[in-house]
């Protein structure tokens, strides 16, 4: 039985205010569709999702869906009634449709868990709606503020969606309640229920909860915060050592810069020991050896290359991971040159190696009082730590 999923995100979503409508607002740097979207995709194959968007919504719903294979969008009616109707519509011209699950754009929070329990349901009924049972008080409140009633909560539950039917019973209902002027319906549920057939609940999830007002979306937000935070809570540090004598030359590399030196620093690749350093203490967050290791400074293919060429590859290990750097701290260790006049272009220029904010990177530079081989200016040595966050195994 083939069942298709109808997202119905053709709503104005006023009482959420803000500029654009709720299902187009950002959770995370992705709209609340884009993430509705993500989840039903889990469950069934692209062809399969049908959305119902509203007429003048169409660039917002292409940023929504860029990058995925969907059927073009069906453009919605003024009530969400209607836009389903339309939705399914547009399903039965397209044929083959045996089972449709309809579903709220602004609930980006189902499980694949939920999505099955629905579906497999309807072999068993013609129709199924996820729900919890109510466990508040109730009150009826008339003018004024002023409770009425208390109506009684047993046996009462709280619908969610996505609500999953027999594909022609709901489409005639639909089509019924359309000839027949009722426009009135709160959901499909409620429609099914009045056109006669057999409606029966699945446990819903609390995490499916529709996001209606400006508070819900800020909820929201914390919530993908939170859920990105405990991804990635598996936090590690790393540390990196590294040492260049200085040889012939008229610059430094350090931090991928190029210094103006009465000297440069000698070594296999342009012998930035700051980068060096850097990719060691990355390495080592990982358990993944030293710079050595992955870049044998005797093989000729690395003879004079950029040494940020070694700080990508590094960092792309740590994103195969899944993993995201939160910090990078340098100390430059030398009499000379002066580091402070490029600590910003080098902060800079280590941000945009390892693609993360400028404000993530610390670059320092110290003497060693005229002690040692960095004071007696024959050299340069660079100390490095790193903080990355990996989710748990």
């Amino acid at each position: 039985m083939t069942t298709a999923m109808l997202i119905v995100a053709a709503g104005s979503g006023r009482r959420a205010g803000g500029d654009i409508p709720k299902q187009y607002r950002r959770l995370d740097g992705r709209s609340v569709l884009s993430h509705t979207i993500g989840k039903c995709l889990r469950a069934m194959p692209g062809d399969h999702v049908q959305l119902v968007i509203a007429e003048h919504h169409e660039r917002f719903h292409h940023e929504a869906i860029k990058g995925l294979a969907l059927p073009a969008p069906v453009i919605g009616g003024a009530t969400r009634q209607a836009s389903a109707r339309y939705g399914l519509e547009a399903l039965a011209t397209r044929g083959g449709v045996s089972r449709v699950l309809i579903h709220d754009a602004a609930r980006p929070f189902l499980s694949v868990a939920l999505i099955m329990r629905v579906r497999d349901a309807l072999n068993a009924h013609e129709a199924v709606l996820p729900a919890l049972p109510v466990t508040d008080s109730l009150k009826q409140v008339g003018q004024n503020g002023r409770v009425i009633n208390a109506p009684d909560r047993s046996g009462l539950w709280a619908a969610q969606t996505p609500q999953g039917f027999r594909f022609e019973p709901i489409l005639n209902a639909h089509r019924r309640a359309h000839s027949e002027g009722l426009s009135y319906f709160s959901d499909d549920g409620a429609l099914a229920q009045w056109a006669g057939l057999d409606v029966h609940i699945v446990k819903g999830e609390r995490a499916n909860r529709k996001l209606t007002c400006n508070a819900d979306l800020d909820d929201a937000e914390r919530k993908v915060f939170m859920e990105n935070w405990l991804k990635s809570s598996d936090i590690r540090t790393g540390q990196g050592f590294d040492v260049h004598a200085f040889g012939s030359g008229d610059h430094v590399m350090l931090c991928g810069v190029a210094i103006p030196h009465e000297a440069g620093l000698v070594g296999h690749s342009d012998a930035d020991v700051a980068i060096h350093a850097l990719c060691d203490a990355v390495l080592g967050t990982i358990g993944e050896g030293d710079l050595g290791t992955h870049f044998p400074p005797n093989d000729p293919q690395w003879k004079g290359v950029a040494s940020k060429v070694f700080l990508q590859e590094v960092c792309a290990m740590v994103a195969m991971r899944d993993g995201v750097i939160a910090n990078a701290d340098v100390t430059v260790i030398c009499e000379a040159p002066r580091i402070r006049p490029h600590v910003a272009a080098m902060r800079r220029t280590l941000a945009q190696i390892m693609n993360i904010e400028t404000g993530r990177v610390s670059v320092k530079a110290t003497t060693s009082e005229r002690l040692g081989f960095t004071g007696r200016g024959e050299g340069i040595a660079a100390l490095a730590c790193v903080t990355i966050r990996l989710p748990f195994a």
